[in-house]
């Protein structure tokens, strides 16, 4: 690859990531209703067509929004677990992480599991980022156990309702501990010891 090559191809990976920071940026202030094209292209200097070579439309923006969260998501979760005190708290952290992402990063945990995408979950297709993050659920439990996977999937739709539930006020927010608690025992058998499942 050429010199010049090179140095557009980074022009444009430079502008898909402004794209996606400025909508981002977007959502979080004013919601997703507001991130529109034009919007967009007011917010990063560059014309719709512009932004069109890079996303086919709002849907494809939102995904690639969702993808870095994914991303971020999965840090998160593995800073938490790697911090836990020991292995058998590491599951209860990993849920107050997740809870804490959702709380803290509202219009990002919407693009990454309400608004439509075309991210596959579960599936030999499915991006490295959000594995990564689900992998993050799955190490809290003993690598000996062949319902490991399921373990996690359960907790993560549990957390999944609990952050819903709870941000729409559907739930009261100020059990959210003792619920997680609960979550955490009832699937673990002791508050401290998911290690042994």
């Amino acid at each position: 690859m050429s010199a010049i090559s090179e140095r557009r191809e980074r022009e444009r990976a430079h502008r898909h990531q402004l794209i996606i920071t400025a909508a981002r940026e977007l959502a979080e202030t004013e919601g997703w209703e507001a991130v529109t094209t034009r919007r967009l292209a007011e917010r990063v200097e560059y014309s719709q067509p512009v932004l069109y070579s890079h996303f086919t439309g709002k849907d494809a923006i939102v995904s690639a929004v969702a993808l870095d969260g994914f991303g971020e998501l999965a840090d998160h979760l593995r800073r938490a677990r790697q911090a836990a005190p020991d292995a058998g708290r590491a599951l209860r952290a990993v849920c107050r992480a997740y809870l804490d992402f959702a709380t803290e990063r509202p219009a990002l945990y919407q693009a990454m599991f309400i608004l439509p995408t075309d991210l596959k979950f579960a599936s030999v297709e499915t991006p490295p980022p959000l594995r990564a993050s689900f992998d993050e659920f799955v190490s809290c439990f003993r690598p000996d156990n062949k319902r490991r996977e399921l373990f996690a999937e359960v907790v993560w739709s549990a957390l999944h309702g609990m952050a819903v539930l709870s941000d729409s006020g559907r739930i009261p927010p100020d059990a959210q501990e003792e619920r997680l608690d609960f979550l955490v025992t009832q699937l673990a058998g002791t508050p401290t010891n998911p290690t042994t499942l």
